[in-house]
């Protein structure tokens, strides 16, 4: 007897020695490996998706406390998809069927419909393409307001990327951001600091050692191109990814898996998104999209070693 994929159809894309794999469930990005290396830290075809691994989120990242907020005038109550916290997380589609609207070699367009539902009561047309090319990965979400109201936005992604070693702990991290988010014994936002001097400052190549990290990092240091850039390294090889954000990511959340049963340290969550934790209860950083307005933006990959080599 035949038995699908928990995550769906898995669509593969391939560009000279890099490999790619996407899947209908969750619109998610399930494997990434270059030049024989494991880049992303995934998991199996027959395996459901766990800890967010690869998955967009959206219409918002991280967590709303009790699932309840108000936008223009109305209160909305979503359900506790993290029921122990009492929190809703990581936004409405990581568990629906994405469409496969585009399957090329080395390309891919994914399509889903959010619909209106519990707490939520807008329309938003999704879109996300991964593509392989000479440089490494690159990820483009698009959303378009389909309601007759103005919408609340927001979203993020989760990649995990592959700890060479096995641990986290030997990564060495360099995040350029100068502020990172307080948060509560639930993951929600109590307040701002600077990370200078502290244990949270990775402006500086650091490794990672012990560090238990759950933190959203925010005033980025962006280059002449308005990238900001999170470099990973393996020190025992020099072998480095870059993950590279455009200026609507102003977020980047760190994660070292310390919470994921036996896979915990085993990859390193380093998540682009676009509001901190509990944006559409306090508003920080959240977007307000206008009927029919459509809002964009890439994040990438790039393995060092493919353009040392190219």
């Amino acid at each position: 007897m035949w038995i699908p994929s928990p995550s769906g159809r898995q669509v593969v894309l391939t560009h000279g020695t890099q490999r790619a794999v996407a899947v209908e469930v969750g619109g998610g990005l399930r494997s990434y490996e270059a030049g024989g290396v494991a880049v992303l830290d995934g998991y199996d075809e027959d395996r459901r998706c766990d800890a967010g691994r690869g998955q967009p989120l959206v219409p918002w990242p991280n967590r709303v406390g009790e699932g309840r907020y108000d936008f223009d005038g109305e209160t909305y109550a979503l359900a506790l998809t993290e029921p122990e916290r009492g929190n809703a997380i990581h936004g409405l589609t990581r568990w629906s069927t994405w469409e496969v609207l585009e399957a090329l070699t080395d390309r891919a367009c994914l399509g889903h419909t959010l619909r209106p539902q519990q707490g939520w009561a807008w329309t938003l047309e999704l879109r996300v393409e991964y593509r392989l090319g000479g440089t490494g990965l690159d990820v483009t979400l698009r959303a378009r307001n389909r309601s007759p109201s103005r919408c609340p936005f927001g979203a993020g992604f989760h990649p995990y990327l592959s700890a060479p070693t096995g641990r986290v702990d030997d990564l060495q991290v360099r995040l350029p951001a100068a502020t990172r988010y307080v948060t509560d014994e639930r993951g929600l936002p109590v307040g701002v600091e600077g990370v200078a001097g502290g244990p949270f400052d990775l402006r500086e190549p650091t490794i990672l050692g012990d560090r238990r990290l759950d933190v959203a990092y925010t005033d980025l240091e962006r280059d002449a191109q308005g990238m900001a850039v999170v470099e990973v390294t393996d020190p025992r090889t020099g072998g480095c990814v870059q993950l590279r954000m455009d200026p609507a990511w102003t977020h980047v959340m760190v994660f070292t898996g310390d919470t994921v049963g036996a896979r915990a340290r085993q990859g390193l969550a380093v998540e682009p998104m676009t509001c901190p934790a509990d944006a559409l209860r306090s508003g920080a950083g959240l977007l307000a999209l206008d009927p029919d307005e459509v809002w964009e933006a890439t994040w990438s990959l790039t393995p060092g070693w493919l353009v040392s080599q190219s």
